[in-house]
């Protein structure tokens, strides 16, 4: 996987952390001051709007980490060569 990868990598982390900026920014996820210690009900066990930006925020969160990971292991393959 070269240089192909490598931009295929790039353009999926950015297209993840432009997803992950305009959620954050539009939502209140991102007041840091807010704390995490609201409680959150489910209405008759279905996850609500916050549940699911909640779980959304995480998973894209997760996602542009591993794949800046990838990409760092990639520049320091193509680096090596």
């Amino acid at each position: 996987m070269g240089s192909t990868g490598y931009t295929i990598f790039l353009v999926l982390g950015c297209v993840v952390a432009l997803a992950f900026s305009v959620l954050v920014f539009f939502t209140s996820k991102g007041d840091a001051m807010s704390g995490g210690s609201n409680v959150r009900t489910t209405y008759k066990g279905k996850a609500g709007f916050d549940d699911f930006v909640s779980r959304l925020v995480l998973i894209l969160g997760c996602s542009f980490m591993g794949i800046m990971l990838i990409l760092d292991i990639l520049a320091a393959r193509a680096a090596s060569n």
